[in-house]
């Protein structure tokens, strides 16, 4: 399968970085301190969605703001004891991509988006966080803002993405969607391609138009 597009759209942890490792680390850390059950914990979902919008899920409004500051900082300052590491493939792929032709796309602050980022050696030109947006993934927002900024039609961009509700967020805004299978199994993943990681494509770039295709 090849696909063709004028700006590809990454999602950051699960697609080009695993932080896991760190998230899980530092949310139980988190609702220890604010006295939440590991019960309650288990009922929210975590992954690819924005720390506030979790925080709202657990804890009463008045305490979300502080709450959300909290666990940022402990992600934060949990990155250089090896809270991320870069996924197969990301290297090889970005490298071969003009800076103007993608962003990251992530439901994490720039704050603590840009502190994994760095510790991995990866300098989008274009970023939008969890503080540029209103609405995050599963709503198509993040990607469509993502979009305008690229200056690129929402229909010509490709969509990387590990999480369900990044992927419903990416189908939302017009975009051809493809899944990575490093957090959630193939199975459970809705696009129009599924591959295990970036390290089974390739891109090829001619006059602004990539050109994405599975490897042999």
């Amino acid at each position: 399968m090849t696909i063709h597009a004028y700006a590809l759209l990454f999602d950051n942890d699960g697609t080009l970085v695993s932080s896991l490792d760190s998230v899980e680390r530092c949310w139980i850390r988190w609702a220890r301190e604010y006295g939440i059950t590991p019960e309650e914990f288990g009922r929210v979902q975590l992954h690819g969605r924005p720390a506030a919008e979790i925080v709202a899920d657990l804890l009463p409004a008045r305490l979300v703001p502080e709450a959300v500051a909290r666990v940022e900082q402990l992600e934060v300052e949990d990155v250089p004891d090896g809270g991320v590491h870069l996924l197969p493939g990301t290297r090889d792929l970005l490298d071969s991509l003009p800076a103007e032709c993608w962003a990251v796309v992530t439901s994490a602050t720039r704050r603590l988006a840009e502190a994994r980022l760095d510790a991995v050696g990866i300098l989008p030109k274009t970023l939008i966080a969890a503080d540029d947006i209103t609405r995050g993934k599963p709503d198509p927002e993040p990607y469509l803002l993502a979009a305008r900024r690229l200056g690129v039609d929402p229909a010509r961009c490709v969509v990387f993405e590990d999480a369900p509700a990044g992927l419903q967020a990416g189908r939302a805004a017009g975009m051809t969607t493809v899944a990575l299978a490093t957090t959630h199994r193939a199975e459970e993943l809705d696009a129009d391609l599924v591959v295990k990681d970036l390290s089974a494509l390739s891109a090829l770039v001619t006059d602004g138009r990539v050109e994405i295709s599975v490897r042999g």
